[in-house]
């Protein structure tokens, strides 16, 4: 039955749009912020919740290792050892400890790179996957674009200041929204501290993460630092409450820390978890072989959403129904989808299912003879 419902659902579509309505909060006070540029998103929809010069082209220091990280991590073969390349661990400033003859793996600069920042792991790691640096260079400008990274250009893995070398604030959360999808860079910038093993042979060390916001801030789960004498200070961040999923970017900030802090607590006061309460009254599954024609639907569950209520205005419902289903099914067999939708992008699919039970004739003649057994057995 579950097949067949499900084929029927990819054959046949009965879409119906409905915008959902909500009530308008009072407009929150926006934060003041020291950085030249600054911006919250909303990581589900993609849509700005605050903004300051977000598209100003600004030196981003080690921001830059977000790609970095994320190509390295999507090469795959991460718990592959390797000896690091001795030149590409020759660079300037921060560093995670390589030393020439070094025994690493992917997993272990990714790590590199997002704690401390390692400079010697981005370049390491540039090596490695695309055979030289200006190779990874290429393939992280490839990877911009597809993004739609319209005003970014890398010239280094690392991040330091370089002509040519630059991003926005809104090019940067793009990317962050898009890497913390990815599962190995989550669980990695998250890390407080992370023990791991390289050197010649491996030794386990501890690495430890420049971003004070993961216990500064409750709800923090990442991302990177950055500072060179150019960009100043830079910081990505990352933050989920209540299945709220925000990301904040400052670029050349004196007081970067707490810039966050104010532009989290702003998002979390405008962006909220919204239960969509749809009626469902009118909307009934046929029945085929049954004494009725048609069942009830109701949703699986409430569906909730990471809205302002602005967004929550422009919200669109599609439901699916198949055309019938043979009697004999149970309360809660799915029977449909409903779909909401934000600016064209799938938020949420909850399945549709019936409101009631409907036995076959089938089960009935069966009920009733094993009822005239009973009774033929109680008498004699």
């Amino acid at each position: 039955m579950r097949k067949t419902v499900v084929t029927m659902l990819a054959l046949i579509l009965i879409l119906t749009f409905t915008p959902v309505c909500a009530v308008q909060a009072a407009e929150e006070e926006q934060p003041v912020v020291s950085a030249h540029s600054a911006i919250v998103i909303n990581a589900d929809t993609g849509t700005v919740v605050f903004e300051k010069n977000p598209l100003e082209r600004r030196a981003m220091a080690s921001t830059t290792k977000i790609m970095s990280a994320l190509l390295t991590l999507e090469a795959g073969n991460l718990d592959r050892r390797f000896t690091v390349d001795s030149m590409a661990i020759r660079v300037e400033g921060s560093s995670m400890g390589l030393r020439e003859g070094d025994i690493v793996t992917r997993r272990v600069l990714a790590a590199g790179m997002l704690l401390p920042s390692g400079n010697d792991a981005s370049q390491a790691a540039a090596v490695n996957v695309s055979g030289s640096i200006p190779e990874f260079v290429k393939l992280m400008n490839e990877r911009a674009e597809q993004l739609g990274m319209k005003d970014t250009r890398f010239a280094n893995p690392s991040g330091l200041d370089a002509s040519g070398h630059y991003s926005t604030a809104y090019d940067l959360a793009l990317l962050t929204a898009y890497v913390m999808k990815n599962s190995e860079f989550a669980a990695l910038t998250s890390e407080q501290a992370l023990r791991v093993e390289f050197g010649n042979p491996p030794f386990p060390r501890w690495l430890y993460n420049n971003n004070k916001l993961l216990y500064m801030y409750e709800g923090t789960i990442g991302t990177k630092t950055g500072f060179t004498d150019n960009a100043r200070r830079c910081l990505v961040s990352a933050a989920r409450r209540n299945g709220i999923t925000l990301i904040t970017v400052t670029l050349s900030a004196h007081d970067d820390w707490n810039d966050h802090i104010k532009m989290f607590d702003y998002g979390f006061s405008v962006v909220k978890s919204q239960s969509v309460d749809y009626d469902l009254s009118d909307f009934y599954v046929n029945i085929a072989g049954g004494e009725r024609d048609r069942a009830a639907v109701k949703l699986a569950e409430i569906p909730v959403l990471p809205l302002t209520d602005e967004e929550m205005r422009l919200v669109e419902i599609r439901t699916a129904i198949i055309p019938f289903i043979y009697a004999g099914f149970n309360e809660g067999e799915q029977v449909g989808l409903l779909e909401l939708y934000y600016d064209g992008r799938l938020l949420k699919t909850v399945p549709l299912v019936t409101a009631e039970a409907c036995e076959s004739p089938t089960e009935k003649l069966t009920l009733a003879a094993g009822f005239v057994q009973f009774w033929r057995r109680s008498l004699f």
